[in-house]
């Protein structure tokens, strides 16, 4: 990536970041990027400047000018709005934003986001690891940044923030009504070191407290466990439908059939029942974070 010097007031990482790769195999992202990309160069040939002029104008290198132009790398909200400016488009570059910011995360997490964001009850149980919907930034990028093969610090970033989205679903009104199940072995493994992880609880204590939020956890001396197949996801929409997955049924593959998600709210109820109460594990995160 070519880097220059950034303009006044604009900072070194969005010079040498100004947006993410496109997904090849997302054909609605694809046709968004490319037709934004396609306007901001006519724009900016109609305005007379070159590439390298250009780059200088908005702060970025020409290589990532190339790339936005042809539709190879999704823009960041700054970009548009510094190349709105520059090129006079009279905000509708700028306006591009409320496309692209559809398109600018992974085709699956939009759909899981788009999910979560109907459902009036969401129902996780989580065996690995803390439930995307509770971790915070830095634990998150702790967790993504551990993957092998290792992913690329941009794509860190870009997973980070789609993960860091979906947690408007908190912010909903009406609240969904949501229930959490985690294994007491992910709450003693401090992921990040002990900072972030100490951040991690304390997080995971503000959401125990909402008045829609469950938070139970599953102890490591229960001599019966209902999970041992895998992660569980049940959501449940207003019109009475539903959708589930599990790692260990179904192939691992969403289902809205009506047998199968009773099966599914059958062993997440049961994991329910099998782990501590919200108090007792609101109890046990304190002293957690209290020995850390």
């Amino acid at each position: 990536m070519t880097a220059v010097e950034a303009e006044p007031g604009r900072h070194d990482d969005e010079a040498d970041e100004p947006g993410w790769e496109v997904d090849p195999d997302d054909e609605w992202g694809v046709a968004v990027i490319t037709t934004v990309g396609r306007q901001l160069k006519l724009r900016r040939e109609a305005a007379g400047l070159r590439v390298p002029d250009f780059g200088r104008a908005v702060g970025y290198g020409e290589d990532m000018i190339y790339k936005l132009e042809s539709g190879k790398r999704i823009p960041r909200q700054e970009f548009l709005d510094r190349a709105d400016e520059v090129l006079g488009a009279g905000g509708l570059l700028s306006a591009a934003w409320e496309d692209v910011k559809k398109v600018r995360y992974p085709k699956k997490v939009r759909a899981l986001g788009k999910l979560e964001a109907r459902a009036v009850e969401i129902g996780l149980y989580e065996c690995h690891i803390v439930p995307g919907l509770l971790q915070t930034p830095e634990h998150a990028r702790s967790v993504i940044g551990a993957a092998q093969p290792p992913y690329s610090p941009d794509d860190v970033e870009r997973m980070v923030a789609a993960r860091l989205a979906r947690q408007t679903v908190f912010d909903r009104d009406p609240s969904p009504a949501l229930s959490f199940v985690m294994e007491e072995g992910v709450l003693r493994r401090p992921i990040g070191g002990r900072t972030v992880w100490r951040r991690q609880l304390e997080r995971l204590l503000e959401v125990a407290q909402l008045h829609h939020v469950v938070l139970q956890v599953m102890p490591t001396d229960c001599d019966t466990h209902s999970g041992l197949d895998g992660r569980i996801e049940l959501l449940k929409f207003d019109d009475g439908t539903a959708m589930g997955r599990s790692d260990g049924a179904f192939n691992g593959r969403p289902t809205s059939d009506p047998r199968q998600l009773r099966i599914l709210e059958l062993r997440y109820g049961t994991i329910r029942a099998q782990a501590l109460s919200p108090r007792e594990s609101l109890a046990f995160v304190q002293q957690l974070l209290g020995e850390t």
